[in-house]
């Protein structure tokens, strides 16, 4: 227990929360541990090109090179920015227990857009087209940056409204009065779950944060990751993805949108527990048979343009 857990995040305030939450519980479980919040890659020199190790997400890259370099032991993410593919020797060593899963419309205190025309803001081509498939009639604008950042430029905006994940606002008390759930539109894979990552062959780090795993999520996000995989979505394409426990059966909701949200293509099961290791594999290729194929083709040409 000498050992001190080096623990890394990157330097927002929502990533800062969730790295001091694993660090909390791994004081409580006896362990030593050290926030190191990480800002740019800096001068990083590897052996091999980054390619070459499978580092791809624009928000753990950075990290993913801290832990291969020894700076950190552990990385903790919001798990729907993770790669479906983690990089060479990393692997996924707990998923925490998951909070809110939903989507939420953050608005001015005035909903009659909802009727007629308006203008929302979300940086994501997911929360676009479902937006765009249920309300045909607005438009939807690009907001990016951390949540406050993007809170903030809602709120100097004249834009209607502004869609967020509903967990990340409440870790930061950031969630406003003014706000509705989007119960009707599919989440992100592994929305509102943290996991942390750490390297294959540290057994300590492993064996420490292996005890803050819940198993519940981890099956369920394992689903909505594989469904995500399976599509070769990454992070960029409309793709929503949803699986739940209920008694001894797992309901699973997935979806794909065009990016003007014209076409969807959904998929919906239930299947007993003992029969998730498959699920999301299965689901993708319901969607992929059921014109999914021609969809995602389209989509990747779109976005090349």
């Amino acid at each position: 227990m000498n050992k001190i857990i080096r623990i890394g995040t990157r330097d927002s305030e929502l990533a800062l929360w969730q790295a001091h939450t694993v660090e909390r519980k791994l004081n409580d479980l006896g362990y030593k541990t050290e926030i190191i919040a990480v800002k740019s890659q800096g001068d990083i020199i590897l052996d091999k090109p980054l390619y070459e190790l499978g580092i791809t997400g624009i928000f753990t890259k950075t990290l993913d090179i801290a832990m291969i370099n020894g700076q950190v032991d552990i990385a903790v993410h919001s798990m729907k920015d993770v790669p479906t593919a983690l990089p060479i020797g990393i692997v996924q060593a707990a998923v925490l227990e998951r909070a809110n899963f939903l989507d939420i419309l953050v608005h001015k205190g005035n909903l009659d857009f909802l009727n007629g025309e308006g203008t929302i803001a979300t940086g994501s081509l997911r929360r676009q087209a479902q937006w765009l498939h249920k309300y045909p009639n607005h438009k939807t604008v690009d907001l990016r940056g951390n949540v406050n950042t993007r809170m903030q430029k809602f709120q100097e905006s004249d834009w209607n409204g502004a869609v967020f994940a509903a967990a990340g606002l409440e870790r930061i008390n950031l969630k406003p009065e003014n706000h509705i759930n989007l119960d009707w539109m599919v989440p992100a894979p592994a929305q509102g779950a943290m996991v942390i990552v750490a390297m294959g062959n540290d057994e300590f780090s492993k064996e420490a944060v292996a005890q803050l795993n819940d198993i519940e999520t981890e099956v369920c996000t394992h689903i909505e990751r594989q469904f995500l995989k399976t599509l070769e979505g990454g992070c960029t394409a409309p793709i929503g993805a949803l699986a739940t426990f209920e008694e001894d059966t797992i309901l699973f909701k997935g979806v794909l949108f065009s990016i003007d949200g014209k076409e969807r293509i959904e998929v919906n099961k239930t299947v007993p527990l003992e029969d998730w290791k498959k699920l999301g594999f299965t689901s993708a290729q319901e969607i992929l048979g059921n014109g999914g194929t021609k969809l995602m083709r389209s989509i990747k040409e779109t976005l090349k343009k």
